[in-house]
């Protein structure tokens, strides 16, 4: 994995996985429902368990480039001290994870095996 790197808007469409555990489940819910209703945008399932190559229990957001600005700041704000995952969506999984791959909050060690 890279050194952790602040979000660039520097792609067409983006991921982002916000990381908790059981302890913090009820705000990694909360923050969930507010993005939702905040912004409009899809966001996945909270997952109880880890997924793909995420080490931790995760929720997912789907955005686009001209959502960044307005998503990322409020995010890295609202997020307390959930790390979040932003990374791009160009396709291949493993360069998105790693070379496209930016931190808000502590980096969170990934699964990359499965890519």
């Amino acid at each position: 994995m890279t050194s952790p790197q602040k979000p660039q808007n520097l792609h067409d469409k983006y991921h982002a996985h916000v990381y908790f555990e059981q302890s913090s489940l009820a705000e990694a819910t909360a923050l969930s429902e507010t993005i939702t209703k905040k912004f409009g945008l899809h966001v996945g399932r909270v997952h109880q368990k880890p997924v793909g190559p995420h080490t931790k229990w995760s929720f997912q957001i789907l955005f686009f480039r001209e959502d960044f600005e307005a998503l990322i700041p409020w995010l890295d704000n609202a997020r307390g001290e959930l790390s979040v995952l932003v990374h791009a969506d160009t396709g291949d999984d493993l360069i998105d994870h790693t070379t496209y791959a930016y931190w808000l909050g502590k980096e969170v060690p990934l699964n990359l095996e499965g890519f």
